[in-house]
């Protein structure tokens, strides 16, 4: 893209009125997941790092977040503060008003690794969680059947995992996370080991999934064009330490589609998101050395 075609972005932050109504909305339901002066240090042979320092923020009912930042910016020690997994230095985390300390079943997990068990049947592994919980056999089953025709793999409830595809895989995964019913679900770079054509299916599948289901889902990423095609807010993260950089409403509408990727507002978006995450303003052109590997001592161009 040119430099003129940038010229003739509209701003990221400028909002139709369709788009407009809607964050007014979502900021009228209630405040699900509130982040307090969130920090996260490490102690190391070389001192203290720190990971995330002072992270302020709230996240409505039924709203999509997508946090993402530069290599180093602690995303993945955000979500796992967020899951119970780790424990802050400073601050802390509250869901539905109370601090989270451990991992509940008020929050779904979906991690980038197809995390079934493999012993297990499509329909048994989205039983699983339910029975964790004291239901019933049959109950659990019902369930966890309406779980499965939902991501649309009613025609493998029978089926092992190591029948499915990767893309199957996750959405099983999915399925079973929700099917505990959580206030939130996580999700951490869910669809990063999927090929692109699969990754964009999913990302699909999962709007649609979320249509359906009150539940607010914080997504992990590095992919600028995922976070904007899938989020209501971007949350941006500086890098060493881990800090609030921009909290950027998409301006994007919904009902999402990949029409929407060429769209003025998905463009000035995104080009929003590299300026934050690949700055170059300012930064000499870096160029790696130029070694003779032939045995003729021809350089690469």
């Amino acid at each position: 893209m040119t430099d003129d075609t940038f010229a003739l972005l509209p701003d990221y932050r400028k909002q139709s009125p369709e788009v407009a109504a809607r964050f007014q909305k979502i900021k009228e339901r209630e405040v699900i997941l509130r982040i307090e002066n969130l920090t996260r240090e490490f102690s190391t042979e070389q001192g203290t790092v720190t990971a995330l320092r002072d992270i302020d923020f709230q996240a409505h009912r039924r709203e999509f977040v997508c946090v993402i930042g530069p290599s180093g910016c602690g995303k993945s020690t955000f979500i796992r503060l967020l899951a119970g997994l780790d424990y802050p230095t400073a601050g802390r985390v509250l869901l539905d008003g109370i601090e989270v300390d451990g991992p509940g079943p008020d929050r779904g997990m979906v991690f980038q690794g197809y995390t079934l068990f493999p012993w297990l049947t499509v329909k048994r592994n989205v039983m699983f969680g339910l029975r964790m919980q004291g239901m019933g056999a049959t109950q659990a089953e019902r369930e966890a059947l309406q779980w499965v025709e939902l991501i649309g793999l009613d025609k493998y409830a029978e089926s092992y995992p190591a029948q499915l595809s990767g893309g199957m895989k996750q959405r099983v995964a999915i399925a079973r996370a929700l099917a505990a019913n959580p206030r939130i679900l996580l999700m951490d770079e869910p669809f990063g080991a999927l090929d692109a054509q699969t990754r964009g299916q999913m990302q699909s599948h999962l709007l649609q999934i979320w249509k359906h289901v009150d539940v607010t889902i914080l997504f992990i990423t590095h992919d600028l064009d995922e976070a904007i095609y899938l989020a209501d807010r971007i949350l941006v993260l500086k890098a060493n330490p881990g800090e609030v950089n921009e909290i950027i409403e998409v301006p994007v509408p919904r009902p999402r589609s990949p029409e929407q990727f060429v769209s003025p507002e998905f463009l000035a978006t995104r080009r929003r998101l590299e300026e934050l995450i690949h700055p170059t303003a300012g930064r000499r052109e870096e160029r790696l050395p130029i070694f003779k590997l032939t045995q003729a001592g021809d350089e690469v161009e």
